[in-house]
């Protein structure tokens, strides 16, 4: 790969033309139209999830005279050049030469650009930065773009796989999964754990219908001109899982929702059933891990060990009557390992706790 630095290159030439899409959090543009700030490899624009303490660095420092780092960009052709390292502090100053956030001045007040002295829009548009322009194939550019560390914040698996396998395919997910104003995050996010701007949501549809496999998914789908079969299994899964269990909990966050409807979702359950047991089980107080909750209703209220039930020495709850239908009989000593099958090696358990207990 071949690199050539550039020292000419001051902020508004980068600023000019800059586009901002408040939807997509993209930096879409810069150098009158020239460079691409944000191609199909990049990731979204994070600078700002943190309340904007990483964006409104970068301008306190080109205020301060601080090196901002180098910045590379790929070029394409005679004409057209991509961000291949710096997408992050480029949008960022993009973002506030366009007035979209705001900086604490001296005496902690916010300055936007367009209300600042002239000498420090000046010292801002005049500040010049080091970039190289690199040459190479597609796979030495994506070798190189995986290798990087941005700002101190690093690519996750998925950003990087977005990376090795850019085109239509990615593009359409990322707008689909990756955009934090699409109106179903907030629904999705009952079962997902994660951020949009970080692709927790893109690679949990991609393992979903994967399988597991998001590697050899993406790689054989990266030419698709849509993503349907993506779209329709994810929609499936969540709607599945949101008309099993009606109510919401915390715990439903960050399960295996894609095993769990590979493995259940052609079973029928009585909904009513299904949310009077889910309520049951929350106000046990034996019931130790919440999160095995809903797989082990999905799986018929047999594999007690998904509960972590606490088994006690004696009768914390003796003052609960019991209705026979919650009771099972049991031995004390277990038959498998010698128990008598009689009335003296005889107890009665709540079923929870007795199926809790397996052959102890």
């Amino acid at each position: 790969m071949k690199t050539i630095l550039k020292t000419t290159i001051c902020i508004k030439d980068i600023c000019e033309g800059f586009e901002y899409n408040e939807f997509e959090g993209k930096g879409l543009f810069g150098l009158s139209g020239k460079l691409t700030i944000q191609p199909e490899y990049q990731r979204n624009y994070i600078y700002a999830s943190d309340g904007g303490r990483r964006e409104m660095a970068v301008i306190e420092s080109i205020l301060k005279g601080y090196p901002i780092g180098l910045i590379y960009f790929n070029k394409i052709s005679e004409s057209n050049l991509e961000v291949l390292d710096g997408q992050q502090r480029i949008t960022s100053i993009g973002r506030f030469v366009k007035d979209k956030f705001a900086i604490k001045d001296e005496n902690g007040h916010e300055q936007y650009f367009g209300g600042m002295a002239r000498d420090k829009q000046i010292k801002i548009l005049e500040t010049k930065l080091l970039i190289y322009e690199c040459e190479g194939t597609e796979s030495q550019i994506k070798e190189w773009f995986k290798t990087i560390n941005i700002a101190g914040v690093p690519l996750v698996p998925q950003e990087l796989l977005n990376a090795i396998y850019s085109g239509q395919f990615v593009t359409l997910g990322k707008e689909e999964f990756s955009n934090s104003q699409n109106s179903n995050i907030q629904k999705w996010s009952a079962y997902i754990k994660g951020s949009a701007n970080r692709q927790a949501f893109f690679e949990t549809a991609l393992d979903w219908v994967s399988k597991g496999n998001i590697d050899d998914y993406m790689s054989s789908h990266r030419n698709d001109k849509n993503i349907n079969e993506l779209k329709k299994y994810f929609n499936s899964v969540t709607d599945w899982i949101s008309s099993i269990f009606v109510d919401v909990e915390s715990e439903m966050q960050g399960l295996e929702w894609g095993r769990l409807y590979d493995e259940y979702h052609k079973k029928n359950y009585d909904l009513k059933k299904v949310s009077a047991e889910v309520k049951k089980l929350y106000a046990d107080p034996y019931v130790k891990n919440r999160k095995g909750i809903f797989e082990y209703i999905l799986g018929g209220s047999v594999d007690s060990k998904l509960l972590e039930v606490r088994i006690f020495g004696h009768d914390a709850n003796k003052e609960k009557v019991w209705k026979l239908d919650e009771m099972d009989a049991d031995h004390v000593s277990a038959w498998s390992k010698g128990g008598a099958t009689s009335i003296k090696n005889c107890e009665m358990l709540c079923k929870t706790h007795n199926r809790a207990k397996g052959n102890r």
